[in-house]
């Protein structure tokens, strides 16, 4: 299935991506695709390649990606910001058959990506894909061929390669398009990655559907976006939408939209307060790489805090083990991690596959997400998770954000010590946030440490906060300061 060229059909000249000042339409896009696919077919890659690319989030991007998809060939979009001998060790075990880079890395063996789409990139397009060389590409099993390898930010730091097929995004972005509306006329910043899930996963939302997509310049603010773009929609992690809030000048803007999709890590309860404060139509979601983006989100715009994470959307299937675990399939669901070359797939004898969260499945459909399989320690023979800790720490007056891990005690096995992010001037000190934490949670579960952080130290490449880093320096002999 061609979905590029039956969107240019259906969509015609209405316009596809935006950057500042200028457009390209669904037609024109689809051109240029048809121009890069037969680039990359005259430099010997074939349908079912593989082809990394290591570049920032730009239209140039965005074509190749379109490029790839209309060729039959594997997109493995690479985290531009992973240090050097991250993407080294990643390309290794990818293999691939090309290597595309921007003008801002080199590796060996690698090609600029103006060598497949041109930089200049609103002039006259080319030739179609039928005019020119009149390429034949792979159409067996077009539902179930794999369209992208994208790298998972795995809480060990190291990254799993997931392997989508084409029915994997096309069923995933149905299935959002139904609980959050995006058509002509609309227009979602591109304010994610391309190389992670959740920014991939808007270019086929975008060609199911007609709705347009903003590409703003690498160097520029999100707030400078809102301003430059005629933005509907948006995506984003809580980081983002802490220092879009921050700005009366960017809260006025989001408050025009028709929707702030925010995912990626838990909210705060604060910032989540904040935003109805200020009126934002704010959507929490549940999801991940493996099921290809949403897999859980709210219906509408949240009116309180004590909303879940969302309602279970079309095409998904969800499950509670007995342990809590909740367990996933349908369509949308990864083909498997790649390994040595082989796609393995990951599910049990059912067909489920175990996301390693711990929540609860209402009769309604409604997930709620409790923790992490993973994070979970035992604590006078009781199961703790550190999301539960953290959340409560995150009512307490003054608190932005925490994170919770385990230090070894001779008593109790374990015990939570936690690090803080705090407003500076509303700064509560640590016995405040102990006394606050015995009447909230119990005496169990409160910290027996508060360690304050100005910023957080993340996975390498990611937004994420690196657990395994902050467990090694609680554990560490005590210091002055366990700043980062």
């Amino acid at each position: 299935m061609d979905v590029i060229a039956q969107a240019a059909k259906l969509f015609g000249n209405s316009p596809m991506l935006r950057r500042a000042g200028t457009t390209l339409s669904f037609i024109e896009c689809n051109k240029r695709a048809e121009e890069i696919a037969n680039r990359l077919v005259g430099m010997g890659v074939r349908a079912g390649d593989t082809v990394a690319i290591v570049a920032p989030n730009t239209p140039e991007l965005a074509m190749l990606l379109l490029g790839l998809l209309k060729a039959g060939m594997i997109a493995a979009p690479l985290n531009n910001r992973f240090p050097e001998h991250l993407l080294s060790n990643t390309i290794d075990k990818l293999q691939p058959n090309l290597i595309v880079t921007s003008g801002t890395t080199t590796l060996p063996g690698s090609i600029r990506i103006g060598e497949l789409v041109d930089n200049d990139w609103y002039k006259e397009c080319g030739p179609t894909l039928e005019e020119s060389a009149n390429q034949k590409f792979g159409t067996v099993d077009a539902m179930q061929r794999p369209v992208t390898i994208i790298h998972t930010s795995a809480s060990s730091g190291v990254a799993k390669s997931a392997v989508h097929s084409f029915a994997n995004h096309w069923y995933n972005a149905l299935g959002s398009n139904e609980n959050i509306p995006f058509g002509a006329g609309d227009c979602w910043l591109l304010s994610l990655p391309l190389f992670h899930i959740g920014g991939y996963s808007l270019l086929f939302r975008s060609l199911l559907s007609g709705g347009a997509l903003a590409l703003a310049e690498p160097d520029e603010s999100l707030g400078q976006s809102l301003q430059n773009f005629p933005l509907t929609h948006l995506s984003l992690v809580p980081t983002q939408l802490y220092r879009l809030l921050a700005s009366h000048k960017s809260t006025a803007l989001l408050r025009k939209l028709k929707a702030v999709l925010l995912g990626g890590s838990a909210a705060p309860k604060s910032l989540i307060e904040c935003a109805l404060r200020e009126g934002i139509p704010l959507y929490l979601s549940y999801g991940s790489t493996e099921m290809g983006s949403q897999i859980a989100t709210t219906p509408a715009p949240i009116t309180s805090t004590q909303q879940n994470s969302g309602k279970l959307l079309p095409y998904r299937e969800l499950s509670v083990a007995k342990d809590g675990e909740l367990l996933v399939k349908g369509p949308c669901l990864f083909q498997g991690y790649l390994r040595d070359g082989l796609i393995q797939p990951q599910t049990d004898n059912d067909g489920w596959f175990h996301t390693s969260d711990i929540g609860t499945l209402s009769a309604k459909n409604e997930v709620t997400i409790l923790g992490r399989k993973d994070n979970m320690f035992i604590s006078g023979g009781e199961n703790i998770h550190p999301e539960e800790i953290e959340r409560a720490l995150m009512m307490i007056e003054g608190i932005l954000e925490a994170l919770v891990v385990p230090v070894s005690d001779d008593e109790y096995g374990q015990r939570p010590v936690a690090f803080i992010q705090s407003v500076e001037t509303e700064k509560p000190d640590e016995q405040t946030i102990i006394e606050a934490m015995q009447g909230i949670v119990g005496k169990l579960k409160t910290p027996i440490r508060c360690f304050p952080v100005r910023q957080w130290v993340t996975l390498p490449g990611s937004q994420k906060s690196d657990r395994a880093w902050y467990q090694k320096e609680a554990s560490a002999p005590p210091r002055l300061s366990l700043e980062p």
